[in-house]
């Protein structure tokens, strides 16, 4: 692996692991936070800045203490995972980062223009379905990337559902609609595409199921009903959308 006799991977989704051939290395919190926010700039950072940042309500000075800590404790994992100059610190080139591919596979599957067969598997599921270091205790940096992953991840689930509908690969579209669903229950798109793929399976059952729990949710929670858009996709015979409706037969082609 360019040169390197180990494989060093770095694991931000569902929780933080550092590992050396699949080995876990030990790490202490002020390396991990090091290690997390240099992976998730991905790209070299100076000195300052990554002190500043990471440690804001202390003296420049002491911040800069507590990243030269930092650093001498990481150097003493034995392995090169961090790239450090007289003025810039960046992850090391060689660690794999499980976030690094999440985020690749979900710019592709929202790209209509670009196919996805190969990434359409259980395994890109996991990692969509996974939030960024959810255990992690709240500051400023941290909420904003989390932020930004789960709503990338979001809409990637719903790319996902939506690929494997087309692809006839039904069972799997639920099962990435579901994801979403758990994700954000309160988000309509996450069960309209969900909807989609129980129609597209025959399933006309389970989507009007979903989308009662998606009207009930939204009724209880905002006070708010479904869209007309989604409304559209299950045709009810009770128009007050009672709890003992069913589905009409499709009269249209």
């Amino acid at each position: 692996m360019n040169g390197q006799a180990h494989l060093i991977t770095l694991r931000l989704l569902k929780g933080f692991t550092l590992a050396v051939d699949h080995t876990r290395i030990p790490v202490c919190s002020s390396t991990q936070r090091l290690l997390a926010f240099l992976a998730l700039q991905d790209m070299p950072r100076s000195r300052a800045y990554v002190a500043g940042i990471l440690w804001p309500d202390v003296t420049a000075s002491r911040a800069s203490a507590n990243l030269r800590s930092s650093l001498w404790r990481a150097a003493q994992t034995g392995h090169p995972i961090i790239d450090v100059s007289a003025r810039e610190l960046a992850l090391s080139r060689h660690i794999a980062v499980d976030l690094h591919e999440a985020v690749a596979h979900a710019h592709r599957l929202l790209d209509s223009s670009r196919p996805c067969d190969d990434i359409l598997t259980m395994q890109t599921l996991s990692k969509l379905s996974a939030d960024l270091l959810p255990e992690w205790p709240e500051n400023d940096w941290m909420l904003i990337e989390q932020e930004q992953y789960h709503q990338l991840r979001l809409y990637a689930l719903e790319a996902m559902t939506e690929r494997l509908t087309s692809a006839q690969r039904y069972g799997e579209a639920v099962a990435a609609g579901l994801a979403a669903v758990r994700t954000e229950p309160l988000r309509e798109s996450a069960h309209r595409v969900l909807v989609k793929a129980h129609l597209a399976a025959g399933n006309r059952g389970a989507a009007l199921r979903q989308y009662e729990q998606c009207r009930r949710i939204l009724r209880e929670e905002l006070g708010l009903e479904p869209s007309s858009s989604l409304r559209a996709l299950v045709p009810l015979r009770d128009p007050e959308h009672s709890e003992h409706a069913r589905l009409e037969p499709s009269t249209t082609a």
